[in-house]
């Protein structure tokens, strides 16, 4: 695996690099959104693991629909996943048209049900 640097208050600090399978171009893997395959009741589907949490191999894309579009062009995600056949791709483009669209600072959540702020996070004690 081939990290780059990022120079931090601790020092530097090592960064994943993934490739996009749509534009084969080498990128921090915080730039990139992760998707993985599940079963199916028509085959396998492509589904977004923006938290990075799913089980099972990922492939990365750049979140942006021309990359998707080259992807499923080239039929990347079959040899990056490693399943037979054709993958369906359509929550991957539901999860992206979401976010160009102005929504981008919603967050699916696991349940996938009820978004949130991507703004929120941990509450801290003022004291």
């Amino acid at each position: 695996m081939i990290r780059s640097s990022v120079s931090g208050a601790a020092g530097v600090q090592p960064v994943p690099v993934r490739t996009c399978v749509g534009c084969r171009h080498r990128t921090s893997n915080s730039e990139l959104l992760r998707v993985v395959a599940e079963s199916g009741p028509s085959g396998s589907v492509a589904v977004p693991d923006p938290g990075r949490r799913r089980r099972g191999r990922g492939a990365w894309v750049h979140p942006d629909p021309k990359c998707l579009r080259r992807a499923e062009r080239r039929r990347a995600f079959p040899r990056a996943l490693r399943v037979a056949g054709p993958v369906d791709t359509s929550v991957v483009q539901e999860h992206l048209s979401g976010r160009s669209s102005g929504q981008g600072a919603h967050v699916m959540t696991d349940a996938g049900s009820v978004p949130r702020q991507a703004s929120e996070g941990k509450q801290v004690d003022p004291s």
